[in-house]
């Protein structure tokens, strides 16, 4: 793919990178006064997680340990396949943290109603989800975050750890994708 086709299929930006480091550092703030003096834990979902992980642990003001789960539902293309794989594990018992799942968007909620129903089962003290994204108008599951930085419509989106087919997680700000621009 050329730097020109990458760009092409960008149909506009939704949310700019300043107003997602404004949200982040709120978020962090409210985090560490919640969770002050207690066993912290955040999950990261992978891979699309992992950008706004390292960016809201940075804000973080108190101290905390992060894990990784990388699960698959999407597969090469813009729509989920309903299918929800484990490709990687928590290593560690979580029974002695509280618990904070980092997604990057809740689309139909059937991942993270997959992940929540493994957590649950290991007994965290609490556990609760912030989500970078919330499409509520997709969701097919009974599901709402904790915490959610943007709600968002229901368009495809790319970038901030987001993809489609593995590109466009780099750009620094959420952008709507448009697969029909090249012929």
């Amino acid at each position: 793919m050329t730097n020109k086709e990458f760009h092409q299929n960008i149909k506009r930006i939704l949310i700019s990178e300043s107003e997602i480091k404004t949200k982040i550092k709120e978020t962090g703030t409210q985090i560490g006064q919640d969770y002050a003096g207690k066993p912290l834990l955040l999950v990261s979902i992978l891979n699309g997680a992992f950008v706004f992980m390292a960016d809201l642990c940075r804000a973080i003001p108190i101290p905390c340990e992060i894990a990784f789960l990388c699960v698959k539902s999407y597969y090469s293309g813009t729509v989920s396949s309903g299918t929800v794989e484990m490709v990687m594990d928590l290593k560690q018992d979580i029974s002695q943290y509280h618990v904070l799942i980092i997604e990057d968007i809740i689309d139909t909620g059937r991942t993270l109603h997959h992940i929540l129903q493994l957590l649950k089962a290991r007994n965290p003290l609490s556990l609760k989800v912030i989500t970078l994204l919330d499409k509520p108008d997709r969701r097919v599951v009974d599901l709402k975050p904790d915490r959610s930085l943007f709600t968002i419509p229901d368009v495809f989106v790319v970038g901030y750890g987001l993809d489609c087919g593995e590109i466009y997680r780099n750009l620094p700000y959420i952008a709507e994708y448009e697969n029909n621009k090249l012929e």
